[in-house]
C-alpha cells in the first residue's frame, strides 16, 4: 500500500536550506504577476478630455472657450467630453463679432461629435492606450473590452497550462509561460493599433496566471505540512502583492504607456537563472512512475539540508505500483467523471468565479475612485498584506469550511455598506494542476466580466457594490458544501479522492415512524470494512 508522501519525505525536515531555496525562488517568481494583472489600471485609464478645436480655426478667445457645451453629470456641472457646438456655425458667429451669451444663446446652437478628435489632460498621464487610440465616446466600449480580452487570455492559458503541466511537468510549464508573459509584454510596446494591442494582451494574459498557478502547485507539492500552508496562503500571495504594490510606484515615475510596458517587462529576464535552481515536483514525477528522478531530487535536497536519507526512499512495491497504475492520460474531463470530484468541481467553479469577479472589479476600479489613482492603487495592493497574514493565521488553526465562508461573508457584507460611506488541496496529484488551472480558468470568466461591473454605476451609483456583495455572500454559502481538508494528507490518486464523501443532503424515509429524516451536512472518510 502506498505510504503518505509527507511521511516518506519527513527525513528532510520541514524547513532546511532546500525548502528555503524553493520557497524563496517560487515566491519571487510571482512578483511580475502583480505587475501584469493590474497594469491595465494605468495603461488603459481615461484622463479628462474634450473635443479638439483645431488651432487653424479662426475663433475669438470667447468663442473658443464657449465651443464645448456644459452638461450635468452625477450632480456636477462640467464641460462635455464627447460633443461640441457646430464649428462652422461658431466660426461664422465669431467672424461677425457676435458674443456668446450676450448676442447669441449658445445653447440653441446645433451640436456635433468630436470630428477633429480630442484633447486630453496630461495632469496624470503623458499617454495611455486610451489617448493613443482614442478609446472614448463612441469607442468607449473598447476600454473595458481591453481588460476582458486580457482575462480571456488568462482563461485560455489556465485551461491549456493546467493540462500541459499535469502531462509534461510543473517546471517546464512554469518557465515557458514566464517567457511568454515577458516577451509579449515587451512586444506590446510596438502595437500600431488597439486591435493589435488586444491580440498581444490576450497572449500576455495566457502566460500571466499560468505561471502563477504552476508556481503555486509546484510549491505545494514540494513543501510539506506547515511550510506548505505558509507558502500557499502567505508566501506566493504576499510576493504577488509586492508586485502589485510596485506597479503604482513605477507608473508614478513612468507616465507614458509604452515606456511603462518596457519597465514592466525587463524584470522577467532576471528569472532565467532560476531554471538551474528550481526542481521538478517529486510528487508529480512519482505519479508518472519516474521514481528514480523523484529520488534523485530528494537525495539532493537531503545533501543541502545535511541530513542522511534512507537507503530506499520509495519501496519497489510503491515504484511498481506507480508504474502499473500510471495515470498519465488525465484531462479536464476527469474533473467531472466521478461523483465526488464532479460535486467539488462544480462548487469550486461557482465560488472561484464569483470571488474573482469581485476581486478584479474592485481592483480595476481604483483609478475611477476619488483622489490620486497611484495612491488608490497602492493602498488597494498594500491592504492585501494584512489580509493574507490573517488568512495564514486562520488556516493554521481553523477548518477550511470556517475560513472560506467567513472571509467571503465579511468581504461581501462590507460591500453592502459602501453606499453608507460619504462621497489545502482537494484534488489528487495526477489532477491537481488541471483542477487548479480549471478553477482559475472559470474564475477568469468572472474576471472577464468584472470590468463591466464598474459601468453599472450609470444606473445607480452603488449598484456594482451591491451586486458584488450579494454574489460574494452566495459564494460563501456554497463553500460550506465543500469537504473539509484541514489536517488531512493530500490525496495522490483519484481512488483516494473517492474515499472522501462530500456534503450532500439526502432524504430518507423512516418507515417505522412515518417521519422523513434528513441527514446533516458532514464530511466522512470511508473506513475499511
Amino acid at each position: 500500500m502506498t505510504r503518505d508522501y509527507d511521511q516518506v519525505t519527513a527525513f528532510l525536515g520541514e524547513w532546511g536550506r532546500f525548502q528555503v531555496m524553493v520557497f524563496s525562488l517560487l515566491c519571487a517568481s510571482t512578483v511580475p504577476n502583480g505587475f501584469s494583472a493590474f497594469s491595465v489600471v494605468f495603461l488603459g485609464d481615461t484622463p479628462p478630455h474634450r473635443c479638439l478645436i483645431p488651432d487653424s480655426v479662426n475663433l475669438s478667445a470667447e468663442w473658443r472657450n464657449a465651443c464645448i457645451p456644459v452638461e450635468q453629470v452625477d450632480g456636477q456641472v462640467r464641460r462635455s467630453s464627447c460633443r461640441r457646438y457646430r464649428l462652422d456655425v461658431v466660426r461664422n458667429l465669431s467672424a461677425v463679432h457676435q458674443r456668446p451669451g450676450v448676442d447669441v444663446n449658445v445653447q440653441e446652437i446645433e451640436q456635433e461629435d468630436c470630428l477633429d478628435g480630442w484633447e486630453y489632460s496630461q495632469e496624470k498621464y503623458q499617454s495611455t492606450i486610451v489617448t493613443e487610440f482614442d478609446l472614448v465616446c463612441s469607442n468607449q466600449w473598447k476600454e473595458p473590452l481591453t481588460s476582458t480580452v486580457y482575462f480571456l487570455g488568462v482563461l485560455f492559458g489556465s485551461f491549456i497550462s493546467g493540462q500541459l503541466s499535469d502531462r509534461f511537468g510543473r517546471k517546464p510549464i512554469l518557465f515557458v509561460t514566464m517567457a511568454v508573459q515577458t516577451v509579449f509584454t515587451f512586444i506590446q510596446v510596438f502595437s500600431p493599433s488597439w486591435e493589435v494591442f488586444c491580440i498581444i494582451f490576450f497572449i500576455v494574459g495566457l502566460g500571466q496566471i499560468s505561471n502563477y498557478v504552476a508556481a503555486f502547485v509546484l510549491g505545494t507539492e514540494i513543501l510539506i505540512k506547515n511550510v506548505r500552508v505558509l507558502y500557499s496562503s502567505l508566501g506566493v500571495c504576499i510576493f504577488f502583492a509586492f508586485g502589485y504594490m510596485m506597479l503604482p510606484l513605477i507608473a508614478f515615475f513612468i507616465r507614458d504607456w509604452r515606456m511603462l510596458l518596457i519597465a514592466l517587462s525587463v524584470p522577467g529576464l532576471l528569472y532565467i537563472p532560476l531554471w538551474w535552481f528550481i526542481p521538478e515536483s517529486p510528487r508529480w514525477l512519482l505519479s508518472q512512475g519516474r521514481v528514480q528522478e523523484a529520488e534523485a531530487i530528494l537525495r539532493k535536497a537531503a545533501r543541502m539540508n545535511k541530513v542522511t536519507p534512507p537507503d530506499v526512499i520509495f519501496t519497489l512495491t510503491e515504484g511498481e505500483e506507480k508504474k502499473t497504475n500510471k495515470e498519465d492520460n488525465h484531462n479536464v474531463l476527469d474533473l467531472l467523471r466521478t461523483s465526488n470530484i464532479r460535486y467539488i468541481t462544480i462548487i469550486l467553479f461557482l465560488v472561484w468565479g464569483t470571488v474573482s469577479m469581485g476581486y478584479f472589479a474592485l481592483s480595476l476600479n481604483t483609478s475611477h475612485l476619488h483622489g490620486n489613482p497611484y495612491l488608490n492603487c497602492f493602498i488597494s495592493a498594500a491592504i492585501e498584506i494584512p489580509a493574507y497574514t490573517v488568512t495564514w493565521a486562520f488556516l493554521q488553526f481553523l477548518p477550511r469550511r470556517v475560513c472560506a465562508p467567513v472571509s467571503m461573508i465579511l468581504g461581501g457584507g462590507v460591500l453592502f455598506f459602501i453606499q453608507l460611506v460619504p462621497p489545502r488541496e482537494l484534488y489528487p496529484t495526477v489532477l491537481r494542476n488541471t483542477a487548479v488551472g480549471s478553477c482559475t480558468m472559470v474564475s477568469r470568466v468572472g474576471s472577464a466580466i468584472a470590468p463591466y461591473f464598474i459601468h453599472l454605476s450609470i444606473f445607480y451609483k452603488y449598484l456594482p457594490y451591491i451586486v458584488l456583495g450579494a454574489l460574494t455572500v452566495s459564494a460563501a454559502l456554497l463553500s460550506l458544501l465543500l469537504p473539509e481538508s484541514f489536517g488531512l494528507p493530500m490525496p495522490e490518486s483519484i481512488g483516494q479522492m473517492q474515499n472522501i464523501k462530500c456534503l450532500k443532503l439526502r432524504n430518507t424515509s423512516n418507515k417505522t415512524s412515518g417521519h422523513e429524516e434528513i441527514s446533516t451536512p458532514v464530511v466522512l472518510k470511508e473506513e475499511a470494512l
